[in-house]
């Protein structure tokens, strides 16, 4: 059995805030955005429906609870969710708090613009909203 391996590209691009009971939850780095990306720790898996039905659930149990952390957070009025993979083909959720104004709003925040890294202690805050 193949163990369990982070995409080169999310290890790069993300923070490891935390592991819940399916998945690594990720924190995006680019502090524009509170982004949590929720990475199911099964070998393979591409697609949602590759998950047997009692992870589905408890995927669907932790994208809510990823939501609930970035709707506490000052300014999010929105949530958006999504599992593209046209590029990573790691099976991974985004789940990103918007606001009107910010960055890339009302469109996707994918390819908008560089992302602005978070600086010393600037993660701290969501990622124990993660933990906890």
């Amino acid at each position: 059995m193949t163990p369990f391996a982070l995409d080169p590209r999310l290890e790069a691009d993300t923070l490891v805030a935390s592991d819940w009971p399916l998945c690594r939850v990720l924190l995006m780095n680019d502090s524009r955005y509170p982004w949590l990306i929720l990475v199911p720790r099964r070998a393979g898996l591409v697609e949602i429906v590759d998950l047997n039905l009692s992870e589905r659930v408890v995927l669907m149990e932790e994208i809510a609870r990823a939501s609930e952390a970035l709707r506490a957070r000052p300014g999010v009025t929105k949530i958006n969710v999504g599992a593209l993979g046209n590029i990573v083909q790691q099976l991974h959720i985004h789940a990103v708090g918007r606001h009107a104004g910010d960055p890339a709003w009302p469109g996707p925040v994918w390819g908008h613009s560089p992302r602005r890294p978070y600086g010393a202690g600037e993660a701290e805050g969501l990622i124990a909203a993660v933990r906890g």
